[in-house]
């Protein structure tokens, strides 16, 4: 087998972590298996050298950024390769673009458009262990770029794409995916298995073991990943393609995320258009809505004739200072009384594909929030969520409470 393993910057952190790491891919690779270890920067380093960034510039070149940053992904490779050498073991480092990773020109948040993985086959060819520095690539220009946060995850899922490989293990500090946050819940029960479509709902709506982007790229090719302790044993989770068995719950996972604020735009005049200019507004500086609620006013205003409606967002807490000036500086355009807006809100998220073919899902949801004296001041659903925001302070009860409506610390997932 061709396995990619994947291990973060917390697995990571000291020398004698990444000895740790080198001991476990040198024992997968006696099993038998071709192993190519995808690492991250030490914890701490990227943060780090981006304060030395800022001390040297205001504003820092974007190019000169990923330049200085890519550096911290070197250091970890290169010890790692020492560290497998010095066991006995034959180990070759790249950066992302000897790996033959290419990407295109966005500086900070580039995109992966192809990889020539014909270096790494060689090596693996050649009985080495081949360690590539996550969270990087190479433009056509041949500058170096990185994928943003969470970039290694990418690394890892697309090299695991380009080189056939049996499965990618991603190791991190926990030991797999739960049905929801166990500092939060104390029976938070570990899955076995989780569909793709499922834990991007769960890593969108707050859960943070997951890039996004990674899983979307296992899910378009299919690539299984396996979520892992890296330092305690384990069998993990499995992130793979939905089966008949995940359909049995309607329900999976509980997420909550308390990086929202809420804007609302009282009686704005109800006509063709009006919404589009308001998120148009927003979108064009940079800024990402994501729950929408539109109230009709039932009566027209008596000196005008026009009917009026108020108008209600959610954006991520870093832009609400943001979203509401834009908004108070374009009031006389858009037309509204006036602007209200809160960051005491938290958006709580039930996830499941199972809820394609069981009804009652919303109800069950609310009953249990008002039974709790829990207010919905927005709700936003799709074919397998449902999210509701409500006050901040309720966030770890309302959690607690629809973990245990729904079951979800009781029975063990069916084993693969």
């Amino acid at each position: 087998m061709l396995i990619v393993q994947k291990y973060g910057g917390s697995s990571v952190a000291t020398p004698e972590l990444i000895r740790q790491v080198a001991k476990r891919a040198i024992e997968t690779k006696n099993q038998g298996h071709q192993v190519v270890v995808v690492l991250s920067a030490m914890k701490g380093e990227t943060d780090r050298l981006l304060g030395l960034a800022a001390e040297m510039a205001d504003s820092p070149e974007p190019r000169e950024v990923d330049q200085l940053i890519s550096t911290g992904e070197q250091t970890t490779i290169a010890l790692f390769a020492l560290a497998c050498q010095r066991m006995g073991e034959r180990a070759k480092s790249f950066t992302g673009g000897q790996a033959g990773i290419r990407t295109d020109e966005m500086h900070q948040r580039a995109r992966i458009t192809g990889i020539d993985p014909s270096r790494i086959k060689t090596e693996l060819a050649k009985g080495r262990v081949v360690a590539v520095a996550g969270f990087q690539g190479m433009d056509k220009e041949q500058n170096v770029t990185t994928l943003g946060r969470g970039g290694s995850d990418t690394t890892a899922v697309a090299l695991a794409v380009a080189l056939g490989a049996d499965t990618c293990e991603i190791y991190t500090d926990v030991d797999g995916i739960y049905t929801t946050d166990p500092n939060i819940c104390e029976n938070a029960r570990k899955m076995e298995k989780i569909s793709f479509e499922e834990m991007i709902e769960l890593a969108s709506l707050g859960a943070k073991v997951m890039e996004i982007r990674s899983v979307e790229f296992a899910m378009n090719y299919n690539m299984k990943i396996h979520v892992r302790h890296a330092h305690l044993p384990g069998t993990g989770t499995i992130i793979c393609e939905e089966d008949i068995d995940m359909e049995k719950k309607p329900v999976t996972g509980v997420a909550y995320s308390k990086n929202e604020a809420r804007v609302t735009l009282l009686k704005v005049a109800d006509q063709p258009g009006i919404a589009a200019k308001i998120l148009g507004i927003v979108s064009a500086s940079g800024i990402v809505v994501d729950m929408i609620i539109q109230n009709q006013s039932a009566e027209a205003d008596p000196l005008t004739g026009r009917s009026h409606t108020d108008f209600s967002f959610t954006v991520p807490l870093s832009d609400y200072a943001k979203t509401m000036e834009l908004m108070e500086g374009t009031a006389q355009e858009i037309g509204m009384e006036r602007i209200i807006g809160t960051d005491n809100i938290a958006k709580i998220s039930l996830v499941g594909v199972g809820m394609r073919n069981h009804a009652g899902v919303a109800t069950q949801m609310f009953q249990t929030l008002a039974k709790e004296g829990i207010n919905i001041s927005l709700i936003s659903t799709s074919e397998i969520k449902i999210s509701c925001v409500i006050e901040k302070k309720y966030t770890e009860l309302a959690v607690r409470a629809l973990h245990d409506a729904f079951g979800l610390g009781d029975a063990p997932d069916v084993q693969e």
